[in-house]
């Protein structure tokens, strides 16, 4: 008998690779029809909000205390809120500050997630290298199933 994950973490950026991710999440969470449902965790990852200086008298509020956030919130989850509800899939949503890789590892850990589902662009050895990879990281150092998603 199929082992079905119940608890699966997507990653979630707005890009057509997270929507991709997205998609592929509800499905898998979709295949699951026994007795309990699978939930997905829909978490975006936005950088740490810059340092206020000496010379900041009235510091920026993070973005997701702006009054374009819901709009902003609206288009990110777009594809993951429709396809979920399509599907009478539960989902939460939501938005942490940070290192993407490492914040994906620590909702993943915390939420006792069964599998965390990521796209990867698969820009190439050197460019990894140089620059880093979130789904590497991920891939790496997951104590749980990772999917990857290409793009």
């Amino acid at each position: 008998m199929l082992n079905f994950p119940k608890q699966i973490l997507v990653a979630i950026d707005g890009s057509p690779l997270s929507d991709k991710a997205a998609e592929e999440a509800v499905r898998m969470a979709s295949a699951n029809q026994g007795t309990y449902k699978s939930r997905i965790v829909a978490l975006l990852v936005l950088p740490n909000a810059p340092r206020n200086t000496f010379t900041d008298f009235v510091p920026a509020p993070p973005i997701t205390e702006t009054d374009q956030w819901e709009e902003l919130r609206q288009r990110i989850f777009y594809v993951i809120e429709k396809n979920a509800t399509d599907a009478g899939i539960p989902l939460e949503m939501k938005v942490a500050y940070g290192d993407p890789a490492d914040e994906l590892l620590e909702v993943a850990e915390r939420e006792n997630i069964d599998v965390i589902v990521i796209g990867s662009s698969g820009k190439g050895f050197l460019k990894r290298r140089v620059l880093g990879s979130v789904s590497h990281k991920v891939v790496k150092n997951a104590k749980c199933s990772v999917y990857v998603v290409r793009g």
